[in-house]
């Protein structure tokens, strides 16, 4: 089979795929700072002694970490407006499936970040008077930051390769305009190689600033 490149008909459509970009860089913003919120108070709950608090967070973090994240998009696309009686729009629906997905993992990171501090700190601020919340805010929170950045890094890296799963509830970001594009003009091959290409584009200097981040903290180790 002879296979000719064939790049002119991708430069044509370039804009097409710029707005893929947009609704991509779009749902990250939106999903991934709630769930790193929406994680951190389930990270408290996760690390209290309030046995209802812990075992509802536990529940929900194994829910969302043990379903794949594109059932739970279809779900709530599909399925959630049946018990509702509201249609969510299918950007809505993205933005909710890969927040309550991104909260459980983002969970994680807080509760072992929680946990990797010494018990020796927290009865030490306990003996002088400080209150749990006092405690977290002055001694906790300063401390993890370093220790969980790397695995944050990793998670909104991972949440903006997962909105490429949003395509199939018909959310209008690179993947859905690749597909459209290569149905249209048959040109799988170019279409794709250009798509990845952006998505590494869009992604990489994340990582690269988070790695300069992390290279910045260990220095006051």
């Amino acid at each position: 089979m002879h296979f000719s490149w064939d790049m002119a008909v991708t430069l044509e459509s370039l804009p097409v795929l710029l707005k893929g970009v947009y609704m991509t860089i779009q749902l990250w913003l939106v999903a991934f700072p709630i769930g790193m919120a929406v994680g951190g108070l389930l990270g408290l709950a996760r690390t209290s002694s309030n046995k209802l608090l812990n075992i509802s967070a536990i529940a929900y973090v194994e829910v969302f970490r043990n379903t794949p994240v594109l059932i739970q998009l279809i779900w709530f696309y599909y399925a959630l407006p049946v018990l509702t009686g509201y249609q969510m729009t299918a950007f809505e629906a993205a933005v909710l499936g890969l927040t309550l997905n991104t909260s459980a993992y983002c969970t994680e990171i807080y509760r072992s970040g929680i946990h990797s501090i010494s018990r020796g700190q927290w009865e030490g601020a306990k003996a002088v008077g400080m209150r749990r919340s006092q405690i977290l805010k002055r001694i906790i929170f300063p401390q993890v930051f370093k220790r969980m950045l790397p695995a944050f890094t990793n998670r909104g890296i991972e949440l903006a390769k997962m909105t490429s799963l949003c395509s199939v509830i018909a959310v209008h970001e690179i993947m859905y305009q690749g597909r459209l594009l290569s149905a249209a003009f048959y040109k799988p091959f170019e279409i794709f190689t250009c798509v990845a290409v952006i998505y590494f584009l869009v992604i990489y200097p994340g990582s690269w600033l988070s790695s300069r981040l992390e290279k910045k903290y260990a220095r006051f180790d």
